[in-house]
């Protein structure tokens, strides 16, 4: 084996890495965040406003954001699974040409569902208790930050690829 492929190998075995590492401890996180409210029952505003900005308001959610699919949890559950799996699958098999950006945004993706899952699973309904105080915006945790994190990094991070490139000839775009 040539330094280039063991060079190769190691940058995608990094990749594999940083995906199982940051997946596992965003899942951690999410959990953990979700335990503080363990037994407690759903409604008022817990704490908060902080900086006039996010107050802390338990709400167990049967449905999507805003309330869609309103009491499809188990349902909700399995298409979370069954798609981060699929994004996990597509992320492992394509690590030789995808960029550490994109294997952090999946992970983060694949952390928030797996966690909204296991809460739909084990308890019936996803712990939410983030509230922006200042605009009307449904509840959410720590597993949909890392959802809609890990979403706007994939997009950043394709927008950045495909501009170069474009900008290289190497794309369609360029002929």
């Amino acid at each position: 084996m040539t330094a280039a492929e063991t060079n190769k190998q190691g940058r995608r075995f990094a990749k594999a890495a940083v995906f199982f590492v940051l997946a596992a401890a965003w899942v951690a996180l999410d959990r953990v965040s979700k335990s503080f409210f363990d037994g407690m029952e759903p409604g008022s505003i817990l704490a908060g406003p902080y900086l006039g900005l996010i107050d802390i308001r338990l709400v167990h959610n049967t449905g999507g954001a805003w309330g869609i699919f309103s009491d499809s949890t188990f349902g909700l559950g399995v298409f979370s699974l069954v798609v981060c799996a699929a994004l996990a699958v597509y992320c492992l098999a394509t690590l030789k040409s995808s960029t550490f950006a994109q294997v952090v945004s999946f992970a983060l993706i694949v952390a928030g569902g797996v966690g909204n899952a296991i809460d739909r699973f084990a308890q019936g309904f996803v712990t939410d208790f983030i509230e922006f105080s200042f605009m009307d915006f449904p509840v959410f945790n720590v597993a949909d930050i890392g959802v809609t994190c890990g979403f706007a990094l994939l997009v950043i991070a394709l927008a950045l690829e495909w501009r170069h490139e474009g900008a290289s000839g190497k794309g369609e775009d360029a002929r």
